[in-house]
């Protein structure tokens, strides 16, 4: 058995972060990318705004390139704060809620990016997702 997340299992999960959106009434983007930050599979949910497909990309991929939720820079990134301009760095990286890594047997296989929302509403799909993402397959 692999801990490399599949295209059947990402499209499961985003499967249900969208059910999750529709019980908050929120559209959403939501991307899955692999343990090297590299999309796997992505929705824009009807009527979720467009330039949130990017950012959803963006949390997902900064999340597993500094193996944290994204929620964890907010404070560090503020200005005078040790990582100011975190956010400008790996093609830009995004450092509020919605971004969360999924980690499988002790091992961080990848990550989730959510987008459209409040940032509360964000964190609570992308919990879904990488909470379906996290059991390993049968």
């Amino acid at each position: 058995m692999t801990d490399e997340l599949t295209l059947d299992e990402a499209q499961k999960a985003i499967t249900a972060g969208m059910r999750a959106a529709r019980s908050i009434d929120q559209p959403m983007n939501i991307a899955v990318v692999d343990s090297g930050g590299h999309l796997i599979a992505h929705v824009r949910m009807d009527g979720a705004i467009k330039a949130s497909i990017d950012i959803s990309i963006r949390k997902a991929r900064t999340s597993i390139l500094m193996n944290l939720p994204t929620s964890a820079l907010a404070e560090a990134t503020q200005p005078g704060a040790e990582l100011y301009g975190l956010e400008l760095t790996s093609g830009g990286m995004v450092t509020f809620g919605g971004g969360i890594p999924v980690v499988r047997n002790g091992v961080t296989v990848g990550a989730v990016g959510v987008s459209a929302g409040s940032v509360d509403q964000d964190v609570t799909v992308a919990e879904a997702v990488a909470a379906k993402l996290a059991k390993a397959p049968s």
